[in-house]
């Protein structure tokens, strides 16, 4: 253990303070506390020049000014030993208890995100957004709400001793700010106003001197004045109270320069217009005295229309409960007055921290200590108290806390998840393009696999190919690559427009064919698609890539009926033993009715099928689940006909798309060609591409069904390289 002299009597004057509230048998412990902060810290400093032992012995009062138990107060001396003592948290442990190492070491964590909080700086939406989810965070990362309010106690005892004017400096000011962003509005979500109060007014006074003393001037001018009026007040409320039978206490209320400023800021007001500059504060011991009693204040004095406020009927987002009234009395001046019971008010003083009182057998397990927990980490999941926006409002009411996860950018932005969330849903909740160009992940400067749950306040960097896509290997859930719906929706959209692009490229190669055919390249587009009842150039592309549009109707819409033409098949694409004219399909409720195969999904049985009646071309068979036909059935539902496989010829072959892709070898092409020719499966069509030492193939094949399609996908995910295969 280190040993550091420190300046005799430190300790032993501040015991007293410390222990407040607390059992004789605690004092030994503290004192214990005291003894080892001042070993270790000696003389060093903090950062802001703040003697590390005045800081710790600032806490620990804090602590006991809210009346925290002995494990709190212990911690607030130690908060710094894990930086002065090896193997702090088992030596804090064996002398202090397990509880108290936990809440030092939770609070060490929480001072690892200055750096996080010092950037927060600036009134936009984006940095207002950034210091809610850091708010969130910062209950996120803890397992004991007792580190947050040591944290709370930290900043309070850090702003006390920037008031010494030998202190000012830019580091004044930059915690002042960064008071006013994370810590005041953390301390208004859990309620310990004593403290936020306090964080507000201090940190205010650093950031606008000049307003600060105007107001606090103004409040000082009058000062006998406004105390004569509010005693003189306090009698006559008093009398009334006790003349009606009603027990309670009276007493003028504080007032706080910051809440002062942004009432006139925000309400647009004068000073002489603020009417909680003068105030009362009724407290009573029951909900009905709190009525009774405002009815004696409005039967005393004027109210001031639209300036009362029923929080206890209507509690606060943070459980607030009190009765707000403004009223004029006889010489027109306003008077506010706050009416509560003793409970609300203990809680409006102390909030939380008046709940805390653990007893000294009470174990980690206590059922109440958990709900207590659980209550709290569940607070800044409600209404936002800086901004009343309802977009606002609605964006932090979509997850419970403990659902959620933070994660930091290489830059320290903070990026909230669902638990459970991958690098691949991180990389798309920062952006859609960094998702698609995801190829790795550094989680904390380590790689790791893409399909690694995340966990709170860890760093990740995205490793990103200049072009390509997502694979479709993140949508098999069973590879657990993705887990939130924004990061798979994305992806999907991803391979839809993929398609769409691939069937308008192909219908353009045709209708270019065509048209060189007929010598007419110089065709206008638009004119035709219309001839041939499209709306426009590209839905006359989809339609011919989608095996919609023959090249007979494309000849009668250029050169008119042609009688003498010998009449040609309806499709004809390529010469095969497939089941190309769907001769084995049943329309149901209409006999002998023209059907083909649609050629993007290329139906085969038994899958599940239904009919699109085409122009000119009888009916188009699709698979019920192919993007191209469910957007057909959107535009013309009308046109849906239901169909289903015939008994067909016992020979029947249908062309199916299998798709691979894999690392790029050489011979790749030629072992899945093997296996093919060993299964005897005639291929009609091959296309690959290969980039970044990537291969995607697709072969149409011919086959007798979907159970042969099965066994074949077995066999080409067996050849060396293949990551994936699957019917397109």
């Amino acid at each position: 253990m280190v040993s550091v002299t420190h300046p005799p009597g430190v300790e032993e004057a501040q015991l007293p303070i410390l222990a407040a509230g607390l059992p004789a048998e605690a004092r030994g412990q503290l004192e214990q506390a005291l003894a080892l902060a001042g070993r270790l810290y000696g003389v060093s400093k903090l950062g802001s020049g703040e003697a590390a032992l005045a800081h710790a012995i600032g806490m620990a009062q804090i602590a006991a000014s809210l009346n925290l138990d002995l494990e709190t107060r212990l911690a607030a001396l130690l908060f710094a030993a894990p930086a002065y003592l090896a193997e702090a948290r088992e030596k804090l442990a064996a002398d202090f208890g397990t509880a108290v190492a936990q809440l030092v070491g939770g609070l060490t964590r929480l001072n690892g995100l200055r750096l996080l909080t010092r950037q927060q700086k600036g009134g936009g939406v984006e940095v207002k957004a950034q210091s809610e989810t850091l708010r969130k965070m910062l209950l996120a990362m803890v397992e004991d709400i007792r580190v947050v309010l040591l944290r709370l106690a930290s900043r309070t005892q850090s702003l006390r001793y920037f008031t010494d004017e030998a202190t000012q400096g830019a580091r004044r000011e930059e915690t002042a700010h960064e008071s006013l962003e994370i810590y005041a509005p953390l301390a208004n979500r859990l309620g310990v106003w004593q403290l936020k109060w306090e964080l507000e007014d201090l940190s205010f006074r650093f950031l606008e001197p000049e307003t600060y003393k105007r107001i606090a001037r103004m409040l000082d001018e009058k000062r006998g004045q406004r105390e004569q009026f509010i005693a003189a007040a306090i009698g006559r409320l008093k009398a009334e109270l006790a003349a009606q039978g009603i027990k309670g206490e009276v007493y003028g209320r504080p007032k706080h320069i910051y809440s002062i400023w942004n009432k006139m800021r925000g309400k647009n007001l004068d000073f002489a217009e603020v009417y909680d500059v003068r105030a009362l504060r009724v407290l009573v011991d029951e909900v009905k005295d709190c009525y009774a009693a405002l009815g004696l204040v409005h039967h005393l004095w004027q109210p001031i229309h639209g300036e009362f406020d029923d929080y206890i009927s209507h509690p606060k987002s943070n459980d607030y409960r009190s009765l707000h009234t403004a009223v004029t009395i006889e010489d027109g001046r306003a008077l506010e007055v706050q009416i509560r019971t003793n409970e609300m008010h203990r809680h409006a003083e102390l909030g939380v921290a008046a709940h805390w009182r653990y007893k000294e057998a009470t174990t980690r397990s206590d059922s109440a200590y958990d709900e207590k927990i659980a209550w709290l980490r569940q607070l800044l999941s409600w209404r936002d108290e800086i901004t009343d926006s309802a977009e606002w409002v609605e964006q932090y009411k979509r997850a419970a806390l403990d659902d959620t996860i933070y994660i930091l950018t290489p830059q320290g932005r903070v990026i909230d998840l669902a638990r459970g969330a991958t690098p691949v849903d991180f990389a798309y909740r920062v952006h859609t393009d960094l998702g698609h160009r995801c190829r790795g992940a550094r989680v904390d400067g380590h790689l790791v696999p893409l399909n690694t749950p995340l966990a709170n306040g860890q760093r990740v960097e995205i490793i990103v190919a200049k072009q390509g896509g997502p694979s479709r290997d993140w949508l098999n859930p069973a590879q657990g690559y993705l887990a939130t719906g924004r990061a798979r929706q994305k992806v999907k959209q991803w391979f839809a427009a993929q398609e769409e692009a691939d069937v308008l490229a192909q219908g353009r190669a045709f209708i270019g064919r065509e048209l060189q055919r007929e010598g007419q390249t110089q065709t206008n587009i638009e004119e035709l698609a219309q001839k041939l009842g499209f709306k426009g150039g590209d839905e006359l592309y989809f339609a011919a890539g989608r095996g919609e549009l023959s090249g007979r109707q494309l000849q009668v819409a250029l050169r008119g009926p042609v009688e003498s033409l010998p009449a040609e098949p309806e499709f004809h694409t390529r010469q095969s033993k497939s089941a190309g004219s769907g001769g084995g399909i049943l329309v149901v409720g209409v006999d002998k009715l023209l059907t083909s195969l649609g050629r993007c999904c290329k139906p085969a049985p038994p899958d599940a099928i239904s009919g699109f009646v085409t122009r000119g071309k009888g009916v188009s068979i699709h698979r019920v689940e192919c993007p191209n036909f469910r957007n057909m059935t959107a535009k013309n539902p009308e046109r849906i006909i239901t169909a289903e496989w015939g008994a067909g010829k016992a020979d029947a072959l249908y062309a199916v798309t299998l798709v691979v892709d894999a690392s790029d070898r050489q011979g790749l092409l030629r072992d899945i060609s093997e296996v093919l020719s060993r299964e005897k499966i005639n291929v009609t069509a091959v296309k690959t591409l290969s980039r970044a030492n990537e291969a995607r193939m697709s072969f149409t094949v011919e086959l007798a069904g979907v159970p042969q399609l099965q066994r074949i996908l077995t066999l080409v995910r067996e050849v060396p390289g293949v990551v994936g295969a699957w019917r397109g």
